[in-house]
This record gives structure tokens, sequence and C-alpha cells, in this order.
């Protein structure tokens, strides 16, 4: 019997790469692993096997989407203890040089990063940045540190609820007035932003307006106040609200009352419910969980869908999964910077505990992302971080993934606070085994599908190995190229696909 050290690539004769195979590493059947790739952050053995217990992967979706939350992943809030103070506190701690809030806000990106990393509700945690990119508040933005925590979590709370109710909850909360200039806002000189992109972004969409309506726009949300650099307390003054007729499209009021809010509340019911909104919502959930290619009827179907449930996500969410046009865009999404750092630590199987210093895991994750082109959270513009496959395929992110993947194959960082699997643990139980089908036992933990010819034969070359070679406990293969072979599986154009 041929050790690989004894059938290392040197001799002559003509190599087979005919896949190898490993069916007792199951792997979810293709249209349930294409839609947990869209729905989770990678696909682990726990969550696959989750799957089939639930009945198969619609009947997971529907659980998840059903299920109350458990409150597991909450309590990595409390390896960040900033994350529950105040404003008024975290001001006062910024300007008195006890802890700058860029530093909390951190914080906030590594247990944004964690929560999706470990959350059993990973269709909520999905959505949950969804909604956060859809009313994007970034967190880079001048003090915005006193509120953006408060902010995600109330886009978390109704990430799977109604539209008509986490539209006035994320447009009048403390956060998107200071984000977008609001908080000021006065009859006197309404700042015309927030009701710019309440229109633009938020609900409409370009085209659906003008420039008057603009202007009503933000004469309506005046009122709304933040006693911004002083108590930070939000508050309603009607001494502040512009008083008079408004007309925003279709939408008409007198707005005779100093007391704005009721208007306002009407206003963003008028908005929410308005087809426009429909069409613009089901085209970026299209976008977003479909494909680049936005196909017009899913759009009218699931824009109907909404309406019809007096925007409520969950049968939006059911109808799009079950839709002819998601069953066929297979692999036609790029993972992003966030996507790849995360599915990367789950399938590796790589365990992170509690921080104890700046370099432990928790507190390096947000900098590993970063390093693939956007730190968590940081976009600048109030439209939300691109989720186009063409703004995540360029040379700079797909060297920067390949190191990011070394990185973490050799253990090298983060190097506090975490472990990562030894390499003979790999070893399907812990029994010799031909490559080819060691390479197959890979590809599916770590791409959840069979190996191919094409990923045996660069895994050959990555290892200095024969596809017949005979691998075990006390082979070379551990010592000396198991990093390459792993780099080389999640370097592969398939781990970029979700």
């Amino acid at each position: 019997m041929a050790t690989d050290q004894a059938s290392r690539v040197s001799a002559p004769r003509a190599v087979s790469y005919r896949p190898g195979s490993y069916p007792r590493t199951q792997v979810l059947r293709e249209p349930a692993r294409h839609l947990v790739n869209r729905f989770s952050y990678g696909i682990t053995p726990q969550l696959a096997a989750e799957v089939r217990a639930a009945g198969g992967h619609l009947a997971w979706f529907d659980r998840q989407l059903a299920s109350a939350y458990d409150g597991s992943a909450d309590n990595l809030c409390d390896w960040w203890p900033d994350l529950h103070r105040d404003a008024t506190d975290l001001f006062n701690r910024t300007t008195s040089g006890v802890r700058g809030g860029w530093e909390v806000m951190y914080d906030y990106g590594n247990r944004t990063m964690m929560r999706r990393m470990t959350s059993p509700r990973q269709v909520l945690e999905v959505m949950t940045e969804f909604w956060e990119n859809h009313f994007h508040v970034a967190t880079s933005s001048d003090n915005i540190y006193v509120f953006r925590t408060g902010y995600g979590e109330v886009v978390r709370r109704h990430a799977l609820g109604r539209f008509d109710e986490l539209l006035p909850a994320a447009v009048l909360h403390p956060a998107m007035l200071m984000f977008l200039g609001a908080a000021r806002s006065t009859k006197a000189h309404p700042n015309e932003n927030l009701g710019r992109e309440l229109l633009e972004l938020h609900t409409v969409g370009v085209g659906s307006y003008g420039e008057d309506d603009v202007k009503s726009s933000a004469r309506i949300l005046t009122g709304n106040r933040v006693d911004l650099y002083r108590t930070w307390e939000a508050s309603y003054v009607p001494g502040d609200h512009w008083t008079g007729p408004v007309q925003v499209m279709d939408f008409q009021h007198p707005n005779a009352d100093s007391d704005g809010r009721a208007v306002t509340a009407e206003y963003l019911s008028y908005l929410a419910h308005h087809p426009a909104t429909a069409r613009r919502i089901a085209t970026k959930l299209v976008r977003a969980f479909v494909s680049d290619t936005i196909p017009a009827s899913l759009v009218d179907r699931l824009a109907s869908v909404y309406l019809a449930n007096d925007t409520a996500i969950v049968p939006v969410l059911k109808a799009l999964v079950r839709s002819p046009e998601f069953r066929s865009a297979v692999d036609e999404k790029v993972r992003d910077g966030d996507e790849d750092v995360l599915a990367t630590y789950r399938v590796l199987g790589v365990g992170v505990r509690k921080p104890r210093t700046e370099a432990s895991a928790a507190n390096q994750v947000y900098w590993q992302t970063a390093m693939l082109g956007l730190a968590p959270l940081t976009w600048p513009r109030p439209d939300g971080q691109p989720v186009d496959n063409a703004s995540w395929s360029s040379p700079t992110r797909a060297l920067a993934s390949m190191t990011f993947h070394w990185d973490m194959v050799n253990g090298w960082w983060p190097g506090d606070a975490v472990s990562f699997p030894r390499p003979r643990s790999w070893l399907p139980r812990n029994r010799p085994i031909h490559f080819r089908d060691l390479v197959d036992h890979l590809s599916r933990r770590l791409l959840h599908r069979p190996s191919t010819g094409a990923l045996l034969k660069a895994c050959c070359q990555a290892a200095e190995l024969r596809p017949e070679s005979r691998v075990a406990r006390s082979s070379p293969l551990f010592r000396e190229a198991w990093p390459r072979v792993l780099a080389t599986i999640l370097d592969s154009p398939t781990f970029y696909q979700r």
C-alpha cells in the first residue's frame, strides 16, 4: 500500500483526478443548500442537521420565521459592557477621555459579527442585516455612538415584523434623526435631508416624487428633536413643528396642529403602504437574495404579497423562497466581506471565547472584516453598503480574502481566546483514507457539496500528493501541507458563492 510520502507527485505516469467519494459526510441537496446559504452565514454540520430534523429546508425556513428567539446569542452583549451604557454616560466618558465612542462602535461591530456567527436564529440575523442596511446609519458617523447600539436593537426587534411598524421606529429614532440632520430641524429652518432620504432610500424611491414633495416631507418631520451634546434626550417640541397644508404625492393634510405627531404617523403609514414602496422593498429583497438581474415578474408578485398582507415581511419572504426565480438562482450571488469572514469561522469550526484583551478573537473579527474592504456597518453614505456581485468581485478583495483564509487555516490571526481544530481532527473516523476521498470529505464540510476533479487536482498540487495516496493520522500531510489544502478549498470559486 502506498503512503503519501512514497506517492508524491514525482512519477511521470498519468494521473486521474476522478473525484473521490465520502458520502458518510452528508450534505443537503441543492435546493436546501441554496436556501440555507442565502439565509445563513455558513452551513455547519449542526445547521444541516437542524434542517433535516425540521423535515426539509422550507419547513426549517418557516420555523425560523415563526419560532420565538431563545436569547442564546444575547449573552454576547455582556462581553462588551459599554454597549449597556446610555447616551449621556457614553458621551461623558468620551469627552473625559475614559474611552472613546469610536471604541464603543468597534465593540458594536464585533458583537454584531459574533451574533451572526453564533446565533441559532440565522434568518433573523440575516434579515436584521438587511434592514440595518436599508435604514443605514453609519457607525462611523460623528458622535453617532451615543445612540447607535439602541438603534440596532430597534431594527432587530422589527426585522421579521411589519414594515409600517419598522418604518417609524427607524426613521424617528434619535440615531436616524442625528445621522440625517433632523435632530435640530425646526419650522424656521426645516432640514430636508431626512425628508428626502425617507422618500428616496427608505420608501418610494427616485422618480416617484419632486422637490416640492421633499419640502413637505421635511416640514412634516419637524418637531422631532434631540438635545444634542447636553442631555441627549429625544423629545417632541410642538413649537418647532411647521404648520400649514402639506402634500407629498397623493398624501394631503391640513397639518394645522402644532403637535405634528399625528400627521407624521399618517404620512409614514401612507408611505409604508404605497405601491412604489412595495416595489422598492421587493426589488431590494430580490437583489439581496435572488439575483443581480432583477426579474420584474417576481418583483410584481412580491409587491402584491406585501400589500395584501398589510406590509408584513414574513409572507413576502415565504413567497420569495418558493418562487421559481429563487429556485433557479443557485450560486448566483457573491459573498461580501462580512459573509466571507463569518462563513470561514463557521465552517472551520473555530471556537471564540469571551475576550480577555484587544488581541482576543472576539475583538479582532471586526478588523479582519475591515481588511476585506469594509468594516461592518461603516459604509459612509445613507444608501447602505452594496450587495451586488460586481462590488465584491475585485482582484483586491480576492487577494484580501486569500490572505484572511491563510491566516485562519494556519491559526495565526486571531491568536487569543480562540481555538482552531487540530489538523488530524479533520480525518474522518480517524482512519486511513485515500486522498481523493479526504478531499471529498473536506469539500462537503467546507463547501457543502461533493468535490470536483478540478478541486481534487488543485488539492493534489497543494499537498504534493497523488489522488490515490493513503492518508493516516501519522501522515506528513498534517505536519507539512495541511494549511495549503484547507486554503485551496476556501480560495476556490465555490466558497465565494452563496
